[in-house]
């Protein structure tokens, strides 16, 4: 479900998806390049959170850090969390959803590939979700994630 425009007075309809199925996306957004990392699964959990920190982990160059900022769900903060050594992260406020840029990726996806559409299983939530991550370009990316408290003066 989605909000719509239309015209005052009209009654648009949209798709309504009555059996529900999870599918979470897991990503890290470098906001001044677009470069990203990302990974669905069906449930979000301390252990798909690690098999997360490993990816983006593997993702960075030999001599890069990286800084990832996090909300403090309960997954984030376990005690069997495993961050690697070339990742540090940085917890939010909280309540504080609007100060994490990638907050902003989601609904994006949602309002331009994913809401209003009734899926048939959960392989084609699946391919839908990878297909709309397909998507997105490194501008569309940088855009989206655009968030001068977080880039160097000099980048803007």
């Amino acid at each position: 479900m989605t909000r719509v425009w239309a015209r005052r007075g009209s009654r648009p309809t949209a798709l309504k998806q009555t059996r529900y199925q999870w599918l979470h996306l897991f990503a890290a957004v470098e906001p001044a390049t677009g470069d990203s990392v990302a990974l669905q699964a069906p449930h979000v959990n301390t252990g798909t959170m690690n098999v997360f920190l490993r990816m983006l982990s593997g993702h960075l160059g030999k001599d890069e850090v990286a800084a990832l900022l996090m909300d403090r769900a309960g997954w984030h903060r376990s005690r069997g969390l495993e961050v690697p050594e070339n990742i540090v992260v940085l917890y939010l406020p909280p309540y504080s959803p609007e100060l994490n840029p990638v907050e902003r990726l989601w609904a994006y996806l949602r309002s331009h590939y994913l809401s209003n559409r009734a899926y048939d299983d959960y392989e084609h939530l699946l391919d839908a979700g990878a297909d709309a991550w397909q998507q997105l370009t490194p501008q569309v990316l940088k855009s989206v994630c655009a968030c001068p408290y977080l880039t160097p003066e000099k980048e803007r």
